[in-house]
């Protein structure tokens, strides 16, 4: 039996979405990218990878506001 992992399948779509030329997308076409983005982040997210990237980005953010004052 094969099994999919849907977030590889998300980022694979999204991957194939993105390198398409910015000047033949319609609106609804963006639209779609973006649902399809935040599906991957909500996928994403529990996952101890997500959770990684997450606590990275937190740190970046301390980073960036206590360099600012």
């Amino acid at each position: 039996m094969l099994t999919i992992n849907v977030g590889v399948l998300l980022a694979v779509i999204v991957l194939l979405r993105l390198r398409r030329r910015t000047e033949s997308r319609s609106r609804n076409d963006e639209k779609l990218t973006v649902v399809i983005v935040l599906a991957l982040g909500i996928v994403i997210a529990p996952t101890p990878l997500g959770e990684g990237i997450g606590d990275l980005l937190s740190q970046l953010a301390s980073g960036v506001t206590a360099s600012s004052r």
